[in-house]
């Protein structure tokens, strides 16, 4: 018997009893978020060295305006997708999209990137983007030294498992994020910017 057919062997012994008709994990609606989920969130994002804040849903404009303002940023990527209403006045959109992909300078050169997630998780405290509507390709969050995520409540999940549900379905790549992109030296020390932005601001909307 060959790996190949041994591993399917074994896989076919595994699912044996599994009824026909139950569904697939990813088809099963994932769970709302749990008391203290969107709590846990914002203290395990801020161990990471994220800035954190929590706003009323009407509120995000506001607050993306006030993290600009921290950052002196005056223009922002935004990709397809993106709400409008979180879309601060007085900043310049450099809006993304599959029909009129910015090239790669202006991505690199932007002061910042404005985008959504696909689901967020309180046990880590990451964000996890899939490319879906308002998170946009993923050189959007790697080349530009801020990123500003709106995270809505109710996309928080408890644990790693339950955001793999979430975006079991996604055909793009899916990023992880757990802070502001940071490495160590063999000293220890550490160095923030390496694969990605060095500042992450996470508004968590509702």
């Amino acid at each position: 018997m060959s790996a190949r057919d041994e591993v399917l062997a074994r896989i076919r012994a595994a699912i044996a009893d599994v009824p026909a008709d139950e569904p697939a994990a990813w088809e099963v609606s994932p769970p709302s978020p749990a008391a203290g989920d969107v709590d846990r969130f914002v203290e395990r994002a801020a161990d990471y060295r994220a800035t954190v804040v929590r706003v009323a849903t009407g509120e995000v404009a506001a607050a993306v305006a006030a993290a600009c303002r921290r950052h002196g940023a005056r223009r922002l990527l935004a990709p397809d997708g993106l709400p409008e209403e979180w879309r601060p006045e007085g900043v310049e959109r450099l809006t993304d999209s599959p029909a009129a992909p910015l090239d790669r300078d202006t991505v690199a050169t932007a002061d910042g990137v404005l985008t959504s997630c696909a689901t967020a998780i309180a046990e880590t405290g990451s964000l996890v983007l899939d490319a879906g509507p308002g998170q946009g390709r993923r050189m959007l969050t790697l080349l530009p030294d801020l990123h500003i995520c709106v995270v809505p409540a109710a996309r928080i999940v408890a644990g790693v498992p339950d955001a793999i549900a979430r975006v079991m379905g996604a055909t793009a790549p899916i990023t992880f994020i757990s802070g502001p992109s940071a490495t160590s030296d063999i000293e220890l020390n550490r160095v923030e910017g390496v694969h990605g932005p060095r500042r992450l601001e996470i508004i968590v909307a509702g």
